[in-house]
């Protein structure tokens, strides 16, 4: 997390590379992040879209959105396409928002210098070749060697999971997510190489409460396979509509 105090230039450009990572984030979520109020928050935000960094609007129930402009993504050295976050996803991407918000504050993750590689870099990576189909996780978690952590060296996938998949379907993504060895972005023939490690060493799951009862009836479909898969519900801050607007 971005340390408390008032928001110093190093801070604002950190909270856009979030924001951007993202694709876009409820004011409150930012506040969060920032550790301010959201009233702080609020005027952070509109100091980025007067500067033409940012934009914001009411998408959803709930706190306004933010997301980057052209501008701002150019000023993050990003290149992704500039867009307002999609309507059909935005419960999806407060979800994934916070889950990567708790994990990140866990007292494991600064000890273990962790990092989350987010959705929207991973499809970056792939670029043109998205027509391949590969399944995307919603953000990996790395663990770099050299650190106490017992999973020093790990890298994690992330799903998070609010409406319930078909059990075949959940079970097809887990499989391919586990069985993996390349990185987003590889030649086709390294996607899954055999005898190489896998690329996640666990694929860790936040579900809702609807979600969860797939979720575990496709871990248990995979036999040891799912031994690698963790399931943990989605923080209350997860659901759309929470939070001041």
């Amino acid at each position: 997390m971005i340390q408390s105090g008032g928001p110093s230039p190093s801070r604002h450009g950190l909270a856009l590379l979030f924001v951007a990572e993202m694709y876009g984030v409820q004011l409150d979520q930012l506040a969060a992040l920032l550790e301010v109020t959201p009233g702080r928050a609020a005027a952070v935000a509109a100091r980025w879209r007067a500067s033409g960094t940012a934009d914001t609007a009411m998408l959803s129930p709930g706190p306004r959105w933010v997301w980057l402009t052209r501008a701002g993504l150019a000023a993050c050295g990003l290149p992704y396409r500039a867009a307002a976050p999609g309507l059909s996803r935005l419960a999806h991407l407060r979800a994934v928002t916070a889950a990567r918000l708790a994990l990140t504050v866990t007292p494991q993750f600064a000890a273990g210098r962790a990092y989350w590689r987010s959705e929207r870099r991973l499809r970056a990576r792939i670029g043109g070749r998205i027509g391949l189909r590969e399944h995307v996780p919603d953000g990996e978690v790395h663990w770099p060697d050299g650190t106490a952590i017992a999973w020093a060296g790990e890298c994690w996938a992330i799903e998070a999971e609010l409406t319930p998949k078909t059990s075949a379907r959940t079970v097809t993504i887990m499989r391919e997510v586990l069985t993996r060895t390349g990185d987003y972005g590889c030649l086709a023939a390294d996607v899954r190489v055999p005898g190489q490690r896998p690329r996640h060493a666990r694929a860790i799951y936040l579900c809702s409460a609807d979600a969860r009862p797939v979720v575990s009836r496709a871990r248990d479909a995979l036999g040891r396979l799912g031994e690698r898969v963790e399931i943990r519900l989605l923080p209350a801050s997860a659901a759309l509509g929470r939070g001041t607007p």
